[in-house]
């Protein structure tokens, strides 16, 4: 028996103004992966393409096991963020990894009214699995309650370390990239005087 579960999550962050515009932070995708994901399970494998790999997770207290996500993540030019799930991998239950699909997309954009930003977002994730014997004779709404569920907790858990470290990364992101341009300048005043 195949069984369909699926999530959505939104997000919503004021951003607190800052010398550099959070537009051109999110032109740069990578932190956003860098500031979201443990460095321990996350690795880059293209420009793109990124190998995450979750926290173990457990289905109804029976199965325990690490789904291991190919993420493409790309902007474009007004900062809007888009992800997209490439593959998917379950690490602990073959029976499972060899009938199980996984789509996951979202998207993150700021939105400027009334002078101030706020990034929005939303993530949506599909899953599909044939289950195993032994949970066939389970019933479905149960099913479907545990998986919804499960797949839930995964969105709100990523929503969670969007929030606070994104923020975090942003404001560390601003700072170097103040202090790199009064070098910059500082070193073009010196050569502008001859002072060098």
């Amino acid at each position: 028996m195949q069984v369909c579960f699926k999530a959505s999550e939104t997000v919503e962050i004021l951003i607190e103004e800052q010398e550099v515009p959070v537009q051109h932070y999110l032109r740069q995708p990578q932190r956003l992966v860098k500031a979201i994901a443990n460095p321990q399970l996350m690795k880059q494998l293209a420009e793109n393409l990124y190998e995450l790999k979750m926290r173990s997770l457990n289905f109804m207290e029976i199965y325990h096991f690490q789904p291991i996500v190919i993420l493409k993540v790309w902007s474009d030019t007004q900062g809007n963020v888009y992800l997209k799930s490439q593959a998917c991998e379950i690490k602990g239950i073959e029976y499972i990894n060899r009938r199980f699909s996984l789509q996951l997309k979202g998207i993150l954009y700021p939105e400027i009214n009334q002078n101030k930003t706020c990034l929005k977002g939303q993530a949506d994730l599909e899953v599909k699995v044939e289950l195993p014997p032994p949970l066939m004779l389970t019933p479905k709404p149960l099913l479907e309650m545990a998986g919804h569920q499960l797949l839930k907790s995964v969105l709100v858990r990523i929503k969670q370390k969007l929030v606070t470290q994104l923020l975090k990364d942003y404001h560390q992101w601003v700072t170097q990239e103040v202090q790199q341009e009064e070098v910059t300048l500082g070193n073009k005043i010196s050569t502008d005087f001859g002072l060098t």
